[in-house]
Order: C-alpha cells, then structure tokens, then sequence
C-alpha cells in the first residue's frame, strides 16, 4: 500500500471491531477526522490540479444542451476507463454511472450535472466555448471534473471503502428533469443516501453553505396562447387585441402572490417570455406568453397552478380572446422542493468542519431558484450544498445562467475532495453503525 494511502487498512479494522465503538455513532466524525483534509491535500497536488483543469476546460469548449450530452458522456467514461473504474451506459438517454468500492452493500451515491445552456459566452478566454449559442454558465462543467476527480482519489483509495459508492454523471438538470429519469432508470433503487453539490460564486472559496430541511423551491413551467383577431392598428374596434389581453393577463398574475399568498409563505410568479406581432402598425392574431412558477409547499405549488390556469383562460375570455396553458410537462417535468435530511445535514456539517473548520460553514437561507436533485431526495435520502469559488481579492463573479459567468478553477479540489470524503465518510460510518450491513451485489 502506497505512503498517499493515508488511512491504514488495518487501523479501520481495528475501529471497526473496536468494542468501544456504540451503535449510537453513526453519522459522527468517529476518528476519521483526518479523511476530509487529507484527501483536500491530494486533491490540491500540482498533476492531480492540473489533470481536473484540463478536464473542466475541454467539457467548457463544447458544451452541449440537457440530453445532447454525447461528447461530455465519453469524456467521462474514457477518463473512468483509464482508472480502472466500472460503469453503465446509457443511463437516462446520455447519463453514465460509476461504482467504485467493494460492489456490495452498503451503497452511497454522489451526483453531478452534464448539461449547457442556450446562451451565447460573452466571456472572452482561450477556452471559450466553440459552440455558438451554447454555454456552461452554472458551473456544470466544474460540477463533472469535480465528480471524475472524486473518483480519481476513492479508486486510489478503493481498498478503505467499506461499501461502494455510485458516481452519478446526469443529463439534462437545466429543465429537462434528468434526475427523474436517472431515479425511474433503478440503478439507485438500493442508495442509502445520495449527496450534490453546486459552485456559487456568493461564497468565497473554501467557504461552505447549506441547511436542514427545505433549501430550494419547487418549479414549474407555463406557456399561454391568447388567441384573438387580428387587424389594423389604426382600426382597433375591428379586432380582437391579443396583446392586450396578454398585458392584463401578466399583471393579474402578480396579484396571485401578493394578494393570495400567505406572505411568510415564499411563492414565485414571474412571466418572462412574451411573443407576438412583427409590425408596428398590424395587431396579431396571437401572441404567447411563457414563464416560471415557484413554492416551497406541494400544497401551495398546486393552488399556483390551478390559479394560473384560471387567470390565463378567463381574462382571455374578459378581452374576448381564448387562451389555451401547457404546463410543459413531457419536456420540463416539475420540480419538487429540494428538502435536505436532517441526519445527513448533521453528517455534512461534521465533514466540512474537518475539511475546512466549522468557522467555514455558513447556515444559508432557502432559495427560490430550483434543482432536480429533488427528485432523488423524493427516493431516498438527500444532501445538497454549495461550495463557494469567489477570490475575494478579485471583484465580483457573475451569477449563474449570465453569459458572462466564470469558474474559479481553485474551487475544483474542494468540490472532489468534499465529494469524496463525503462517500468514504458515510460509508465507514454506516458500517460502524450497522456491522451486520448485508452484503447484496450490484
């Protein structure tokens, strides 16, 4: 065993079969403090640094949408067949899953997301994307070196895993519900938690964040055609207005939160497409309307729903038009709440401190932005967290999903070696807790 293989096999045993080690332990540090810093150590090496950089910048040159993820697919299954490392393809249309350990129980899996937006960079780099109208602008392609660099460090480690942890590379998280799919595919039907990560450039780097129970909404998707008559504008009583109907139809909407709402209970509704008419002096037939909408509750995400519905068709009716609503829901299922577990908070607040320090974990409040790691956590238990890459030496990052966002590079052996300390963590605690664990095979 090589001098890099800090935990001695040997001494695992020993703890393991230490009878002073009670089953009330679980999910605590149980003396592998060390793990989280040691592997940060191996993570920040110049080669192994170098090697995720590189990665994180070939997946950034050509990005591609939510199940169009060919390229970046074999990408990984080329670096996971150079380490020595199993998987499954296809998974969910492009995803590919990884196992690394002893192939038998306990399981735990960690996730990242593949998929671009349609968006055109406007950040002017060497290793700007080469698609045009495609980006990585949410860190995606950080979020995938960060998961092959996990692996990298449990295979070079995979003699101490006392379980197998099961490397989730998902499609289509931008919309497109990948992680349904992935759920509905079973290959993490015997998953006994499940952890993600996102890059935020809120937080400086080295900093963590996260929280017990609700951390983002729930969403879902609209899009409206007001159907009217078209005709001159200089002759608006010969016509039916669609564009009028539609600018009704939009403020009514913001009353749905602001006078229907509980105020203490977080609801979102925003319009953010509006099509129609291509001259200036012709009123359109039609014209279509499209938007987001989000709540923390499924109680109060279905009541949105219902009323968007009733606010579209029948102040269509009040302007004379007709509105047909599609929820879109073949192409962007909705999104349930992202609920974090209260144990498994509990368990990344303990590996965090031991990467980092306590002083370095933030206590975030819950967002209204969305996440379709939801669906795994709606099948198991689920952790989600994010990993701060702003160089507080440097002015201001741009936020997500803005064509001029940037990757800290620096951050990608935080998210590998949290990823991986993580996996090593769960399961050696897992067995402590549970020493007849069953020893069922992939």
């Amino acid at each position: 065993m090589s001098l890099c293989k800090w935990v001695s096999f040997l001494l695992i045993i020993h703890l393991l079969n230490s009878s002073q080690i009670s089953s009330s332990s679980s999910l605590t540090s149980n003396g592998f403090s060390q793990i989280p810093s040691k592997f940060l150590a191996l993570a920040k090496r110049s080669d192994f640094y170098d090697w995720m950089v590189g990665i994180r910048r070939r997946i950034h040159e050509n990005p591609e949408l939510g199940y169009e993820e060919v390229e970046t697919s074999k990408l990984v299954r080329t670096e996971l067949e150079k380490m020595g490392v199993s998987y499954k393809y296809p998974v969910a249309v492009t995803g590919v899953v990884g196992y690394v350990g002893t192939g038998q129980a306990p399981f735990v899996a960690l996730r990242a997301d593949m998929d671009a937006l349609p968006m055109q960079e406007m950040v002017e780099w060497e290793h700007k994307s080469k698609v045009p109208g495609k980006m990585h602008a949410c860190g995606h392609d950080a979020h995938t070196t960060m998961l092959l660099g996990a692996a990298k460090l449990l295979i070079e480690h995979q003699d101490e895993l006392q379980g197998t942890v099961i490397l989730v590379f998902q499609p289509a998280e931008e919309g497109g519900g990948g992680a349904k799919k992935i759920v509905e595919a079973g290959v993490l039907k015997d998953v006994s938690a499940i952890f993600g990560l996102h890059v935020t450039n809120q937080l400086g780097l080295g900093l963590v964040s996260s929280r017990e129970g609700p951390l983002l909404a729930g969403s879902g998707f609209f899009e409206a055609k007001i159907s009217g008559k078209g005709g001159h504008a200089a002759l608006p009583q010969h016509a039916i207005d669609p564009i009028l109907a539609a600018s009704n139809i939009i403020v009514t909407l913001q009353h749905l939160v602001s006078r229907e709402a509980d105020p203490l209970d977080s609801q979102v509704v925003t319009v953010a497409k509006f099509e129609g008419g291509g001259a200036f002096n012709v009123i359109p037939d039609s014209v279509t309307i499209g938007g987001t909408f989000r709540a923390f509750s499924t109680k109060s995400f279905t009541q949105l729903k219902k009323r968007i519905e009733q606010v579209i068709t029948r102040q269509a009716s009040v302007h004379m038009c007709n509105a047909t609503v599609d929820f879109l829901q073949e192409e962007k299922p909705f999104f349930p709440p992202t609920v974090n577990d209260k144990a498994l908070h509990m368990f990344f607040k303990n590996v965090s401190g031991d990467m980092l320090g306590t002083k370095n974990y933030f206590e975030m409040q819950p967002l209204m932005g969305a996440e379709d790691f939801s669906f795994y956590q709606v099948s198991m238990p689920g952790h989600f967290s994010f990993v701060g890459m702003q160089n507080e030496a440097h002015s201001p990052m741009a936020n997500p999903h803005s064509p001029y966002f940037e990757v800290n590079e620096e951050v990608l052996p935080y998210g590998a070696s949290l990823h991986a300390s993580m996996a090593t963590r769960y399961l050696l605690d897992l067995k402590i807790s549970s020493p007849s664990n069953s020893k069922d095979e992939l």
